[in-house]
């Protein structure tokens, strides 16, 4: 009993044996073919087969190329400095090194607060009235290698010395060369040959929400630092029209900026990702007559008006705001209005249109009613006129005017012309 027992075993144990190499072998086999369906995609009619590629394995140094290993510690901190270069880091480099810091000394006028503050009173005692000079700074910067430098003329308002600090520190008296109060707009000039200069763009083709940089001499630390500082934000708006300002500025298509612009940072420049200059930091909006840091409205004058200043300014040292349209008009009657068919006495009428004048060559003609201009309705003729003067009109200006001609609506632009000598 015994032996055949222990024969029973043997048995059962390779019967085992059996079944499980077998286990093992469909285990493999199915396990083979779960796997190749996996890689080998089915292919058919237009659906190329995919191949097979070896695994092999690739090192690092291959798999991720990369500059050859530095030999020197100034070549490791070249190649360091170039993996962090980005389009703002190279505009600012071709711009930085022509913008300058500006300090001014001024001749301000003050009036004593007293019993005697009253107009009446300063007008016939004159000498209640002090001046004395203070110290201003700005930003500005440098338009043409021979030395012009383009600022506000809140800058240099009343200046009396004028010093402008280069990058590095070098230092040079300027001289006016023209000065508008209407554009806040200043052109400098300083002795120099082949300095660095900005380019500049065309503020035409801003685009909202591109970057822009804003470089200057933010409460006086270009001095400290002899180099401007760079604020970066996006264009947030533009063609902002401030109009007429309580102090007889006129600030017309104003960029807006978020980039931090604060007190100094006036008259510096507003560039763009490529390096050109595309308006020129002028004011902010704090918030509060009380605080004078950045809450993100900076507003820049576009460098296109700016380019116009200065082209006048280089010539003739100031702007004239002369123009002519050869245009006559009257207010619109009653008895006129009834005559033309109209409802109401809105508009005014072309009394003459003077020949080979701007007014004939944007087909203006006598009878004519003007309904409006720029955009604004005319009821009288001061309208017109108050545009004029809100828009600072010079020779070369657009306008646009909707005009009505028997029983028709259309739109007329008339570029104003220079005074004829």
């Amino acid at each position: 009993m015994h032996l055949s027992g222990v024969g029973q075993v043997k048995r059962i144990v390779k019967v085992m044996r059996k079944i499980g190499y077998s286990l093992l072998l469909l285990f493999i086999g199915v396990a083979g073919f779960i796997l190749g369906s996996q890689v080998r995609q089915p292919s058919g009619p237009g659906v190329p087969e995919k191949v097979e590629e070896a695994s092999v394995a690739i090192p690092v140094e291959e798999a991720h190329p990369s500059l050859p290993e530095p030999e020197t510690h100034e070549e490791a901190q070249a190649q360091v400095a170039s993996s962090r270069q980005t389009a703002i880091t190279r505009a600012v480099a071709k711009v930085e090194p022509a913008v300058v810091g500006i300090n001014v000394i001024q001749i301000r006028e003050y009036v004593p607060r007293s019993l005697w503050d009253d107009p009446f009173f300063q007008f016939f005692f004159p000498e209640l009235r002090y001046r004395q000079e203070v110290k201003s700074l700005g930003s500005g910067f440098i338009i043409s290698p021979d030395g012009y430098i383009v600022t506000n003329e809140h800058v240099i308002h009343n200046a009396v010395k004028i010093i402008v600090s280069l990058p590095a520190g070098k230092k040079y008296d300027a001289e006016i060369v023209g000065t508008d109060y209407i554009t806040d707009i200043a052109l400098l000039k300083i002795e120099g040959k082949n300095l660095p200069y900005c380019k500049l763009g065309n503020s035409d083709d801003v685009i909202i929400g591109e970057w822009v940089i804003a470089l200057g001499n933010p409460f006086g630390l270009f001095e400290i630092g002899q180099q401007p500082s760079v604020t970066v934000g996006v264009v947030s708006a533009k063609n902002l029209d401030f109009g007429r300002q309580g102090d007889d500025r006129v600030y017309q298509d104003m960029i807006q900026t978020d980039a931090a612009i604060n007190p100094g940072n006036s008259g510096g420049p507003m560039a763009n990702a490529l390096g050109e200059v595309i308006g020129m930091n002028t004011f902010i909006f704090t918030g509060s007559d009380y605080s004078r840091g950045s809450i993100g409205l900076g507003f820049a004058i576009p460098i296109n008006r700016v380019k116009r200043i200065v082209d006048q300014l280089k010539k003739y040292g100031r702007v004239d705001r002369r123009f002519w349209t050869g245009l006559e008009v009257q207010n619109l009657r009653p008895s006129i209005a009834r005559y033309f068919g109209l409802r109401s006495t809105q508009g005014v009428i072309v009394s003459n249109v003077e020949p080979d004048s701007p007014a004939e060559e944007a087909g203006l003609e006598i009878g004519d009613i003007i309904l409006e201009f720029n955009g604004r309705k005319v009821r009288s003729t001061q309208d017109i006129w108050a545009e004029l003067d809100n828009m600072d009109a010079k020779a070369g200006d657009v306008v646009e005017m909707k005009v009505y001609r028997q029983g028709k609506i259309f739109s007329v632009r008339l570029r104003l012309g220079e005074v004829k000598s």
